[in-house]
């Protein structure tokens, strides 16, 4: 895959979530809401941390160096593969403990691929989703 495609969506995902992602570690993301998308799309890192204390948890059981991972930057696409409810069996894949999953959504990801050099975005996230290279269309948002 050439990068940037302009027509790839992008996914806003904290530190040190989205490290993990690409690492093939963190293998769900976990929403509030289910998503019906499917295929590859960019991961961004938000500027700001994750403030949870499982995130504390995952960045010295993991031993990242906070400072060495990027934010608000693109980082890597991942397949976006599946949604489901939540069961507490996900709490490893999801690097959060299961307390945390009651009545949320597992996003299944697969295939992570990280850039060989994170790219800034022409346009700032707006939601969820955003295009980083291409200005918000509602119609392509789905």
């Amino acid at each position: 895959m050439t990068h940037p495609d302009r027509d790839i969506i992008a996914l806003g995902i904290r530190q040190p979530w989205a490290e993990l992602i690409l690492r093939g570690i963190k293998t769900l993301e976990i929403r509030s809401q289910p998503t019906a998308r499917r295929g590859t799309i960019y991961l961004y890192t938000s500027k700001k941390l994750a403030d949870i204390p499982a995130a504390r948890l995952a960045i010295d059981q993991h031993r990242l160096e906070v400072a060495d991972v990027p934010r608000g930057l693109l980082v890597g696409t991942v397949d976006l593969i599946g949604s489901r409810p939540c069961t507490p069996a996900d709490a490893d894949s999801a690097c959060v403990p299961a307390s945390l999953l009651e009545n949320q959504h597992a996003w299944e990801l697969g295939n992570p691929t990280r850039l060989s050099e994170p790219l800034a975005v022409r346009f700032l996230p707006y939601g969820v989703w955003f295009y980083p290279f291409k200005r918000k269309n509602s119609k392509n948002l789905g």
